[in-house]
């Protein structure tokens, strides 16, 4: 199954911030674009690893 995530990348005065809109709490920051991107894919890797382990411990449904 594929999923389609947004990714908004916008500049702020200390580099670049980043977030995913429908995965609350994949969010990141970077001096530059690419930094941010890096960091954001790492941040999703690790949203969604900590949201499957919640679920098979039935932590959330």
């Amino acid at each position: 199954m594929e999923t389609k995530l947004t990714a908004v990348f916008q500049k702020s005065p200390y580099g670049y911030i980043g977030y995913v809109e429908e995965l609350p709490g994949a969010n990141t920051q970077g001096k530059t674009l690419e930094e941010t991107k890096k960091n954001l894919i790492e941040a999703i890797m690790l949203v969604s690893e900590a949201n499957k382990q919640l679920m098979e411990e039935g932590t959330i449904r």
